[in-house]
């Protein structure tokens, strides 16, 4: 089978749209598509990783829902007719909810938060952050659990600009998202007082 890198194996010969990948069957797994390539997920996410998405999305909630509407994944984001993704968390202004479809998001949302895990380190911060910058996301999160860092980019004509890279005790804002207001390690420390077994 061909494959597009090395630990990313196309599934299918492109160019698949999205109207290829909503007829396919469920076959149990996860896919995206990117520039009319379609492509197997990772294996479900970790337990640190849920837990990380979960509590950023209820600090978002708390802060952010009056004015957005926040979804989180599994749910498409329909970049293009060819390039279709799951971020883990989207925020998308109340004000442009026409995108917002029975079957996903068509078109950029305001904001994307991708968590990383070790089998999507590379995709998240190069393919998928290309992808986002070509269809005008105005700005990109990626959380690093390990790390404990968030980096904040923002569109600068059809590339990301890293903003500022958060460390645990630094308090994150966005001057495209005024509700956006907390201290990154609120959402580590809540993830640290779970039990997770070995």
């Amino acid at each position: 089978m061909k494959k597009k890198r090395e630990d990313e194996p196309v599934v299918r010969e492109q160019p698949v749209t999205y109207d290829d990948y909503a007829a396919m069957p469920d076959d149990g797994n996860r896919y995206e598509i990117i520039d009319g390539v379609l492509e197997m997920m990772s294996p479900g996410p970790t337990k640190i990783h849920q837990g990380v998405s979960r509590e950023l999305l209820f600090i978002l909630l708390q802060s952010c829902r009056s004015e957005y509407e926040i979804y989180y994944a599994p749910f498409d984001v329909i970049l293009s007719r060819t390039t279709v993704l799951q971020p883990d968390i989207i925020m998308i202004h109340r004000s442009r909810l026409e995108i917002v479809k029975k079957h996903g998001v068509e078109g950029a949302p305001d904001l994307v938060v991708e968590i990383l895990s070790p089998g999507t380190r590379k995709r998240d911060k190069v393919v998928k952050a290309a992808a986002y910058a070509k269809h005008q996301v105005p700005e990109y999160w990626l959380v690093d659990p390990e790390a404990r860092t968030l980096e904040q980019y923002r569109l600068d004509g059809e590339r990301y600009e890293l903003v500022q890279t958060y460390e645990e005790d630094d308090g994150v804002s966005s001057d495209k998202l005024p509700c956006v207001s907390f201290v990154l390690g609120e959402i580590f420390k809540e993830v640290d007082g779970l039990n997770f077994p070995t």
